[in-house]
């Protein structure tokens, strides 16, 4: 559950799963749930969530896998530090999926904020 502590929900996330893995509760090579899984055990936003993933691909600890999913990463293919193109192409797919999360909120809040001024 993510707290009202004033420091943003995704960090919030990126810190549980990165003491997850760190503690070993996610071992290496283990499947992280689904984006939907944790946007309910967080009582987050999907987008939220995939930011919080992405801080955690980014850092190495996570590897995402196309159609497969995200997993913790093994340490043999972390020590070698190389990006492979389906990292890339993963981690694109996940911001341009934020992104459009991202904008259909803002244009339903536009869209509330447009109606209450009319009233």
């Amino acid at each position: 559950m993510v707290k009202k502590t004033g420091r943003p929900a995704y960090l919030q996330i990126a810190d549980d799963l990165r003491e997850q893995v760190r503690g070993g509760s996610l071992a290496p090579g283990a499947p992280l749930p689904s984006t939907a899984q944790l946007a309910e055990q967080y009582d987050a936003s999907l987008s939220v969530v995939k930011m919080a993933v992405g801080i955690l691909r980014n850092e190495g600890l996570l590897i995402g896998q196309q159609g497969k999913g995200v997993f913790v990463r093994d340490e043999e293919s972390s020590e070698s530090g190389q990006v492979t193109a389906v990292d890339l192409v993963s981690e694109v797919i996940e911001l341009r999926t934020a992104v459009r999360d991202l904008s259909q909120r803002l244009a339903r809040v536009e869209s509330t904020l447009s109606e209450r001024s009319d009233q």
